[in-house]
Parts: structure tokens; C-alpha cells; sequence
């Protein structure tokens, strides 16, 4: 805690490649329950959906990774959604808003798909995101623009206030920064 870290993060998207796995949250999530860290959890959507007991005991807030991995066709009206806003609605959960590249079937530069998931969270719980540009990109064999992924807030956040909540305030209480005034 005293160097920095805030927070567990679980991969457990691919079991095949996973070195945690889901039963390995609770526990951990004790153990740092009383340093006010968090679990950050890489899970794809029914994964999500399967875990939502287990993600409803947790005695720390969850950040969701890559916007919860919902599948792109169906978005918002996948039942991940629903878990993960309920957690939201608790205070119990954040989403970061990143890999738009990985919850595509339609693509750069815009990720049509991908927009619309990020614009369901930001319309269900602003305050309850933060952005991520997922850099370096080291699964990807053609990295993503990063400058047009950091465009993509605008479109998805709409306002500039939104955007700043998004990029400062939130980040501010999930991982306890100090607020720094520009001079």
C-alpha cells in the first residue's frame, strides 16, 4: 500500500492461459479489504453473469475490466450488463472504459459496437468509470491508434464534464489520489 498499489488484478478471461482463476477473488479480496484496495476482474460476460454471487459477497470494490467484455451484439442487453450495474448502483463496482478493440466484430477507427456498449455504462453510472488506453496493446499483432482510442471518450462520455469526471475525479476516489489544482 505504502508504494502505490491499490488493487488485485484477475485475468481470467481465457481459463486456458489464466494463472488465477475466479475462486482465488474471495480470499484475496479479504486480504485487502481493510487497505481500501480493490479487484480489478478481466472476465468475459458470462463469466460475469455465472460469478454474480460470488462478485455480490466481495468486501471490496470491483473494477470491471474492458467495459465488463460484453459481446458486441448484444451489449447492453446482455445480462452482464444488468450484474454489473446493479454492483454499480450498490457503489460497489467501477467499469473501465478500455479494449474497445477487443469488444469489436465492426472495427477501427470508430468500434460502432464498442461505442455503444461505453455510452450504456456512461449513461447508467458516470461516476462510477475511469478510462484506460490498454497500452501497450501486447496481444494485438496490429496495435490500435492510441490517440484515436483516447478520441473515442469524447464520443462516448458527450460532454466535456463527463470527460473529466471520467478521466480525473473518478480516478481520484477509486485509487486515492491527491486532487492537484493546475497553477
Amino acid at each position: 500500500d505504502a508504494g502505490g498499489v491499490r488493487g488485485l488484478r484477475f485475468s481470467v478471461w481465457n481459463p486456458a492461459d489464466a494463472f488465477t482463476t475466479l475462486d482465488m477473488v474471495e480470499p484475496l479480496a479479504r486480504r485487502i479489504a481493510d487497505l481500501g484496495w480493490h479487484v480489478q476482474i478481466h472476465a468475459m460476460a458470462d463469466q460475469i453473469v455465472d460469478a454474480a454471487p460470488l462478485l455480490n459477497r466481495l468486501p471490496c470494490p470491483i473494477v470491471f475490466d474492458h467495459m465488463g467484455r460484453l459481446p458486441p451484439a448484444q451489449g447492453a442487453d446482455h445480462p452482464a450488463f444488468g450484474v454489473i450495474c446493479r454492483l454499480m448502483d450498490q457503489r460497489k463496482a467501477w467499469v473501465k472504459l478500455t479494449g474497445a478493440y477487443l469488444n469489436t466484430t465492426q472495427g477501427p477507427p470508430d468500434y460502432p459496437d464498442a461505442t455503444r456498449i461505453a455510452r450504456a455504462f456512461v449513461a447508467q453510472a458516470p461516476d462510477r468509470l475511469v478510462w484506460g488506453s490498454d497500452w501497450p496493446h501486447a496481444t494485438e499483432a496490429t496495435p490500435p491508434d492510441d490517440a484515436r482510442l483516447f478520441d473515442l471518450l469524447g464520443v462516448w462520455a458527450g460532454d466535456e464534464a463527463t470527460r473529466s469526471r471520467i478521466l480525473v475525479d473518478n480516478p481520484i476516489r477509486l485509487y486515492g489520489f491527491a486532487r492537484v489544482d493546475a497553477a
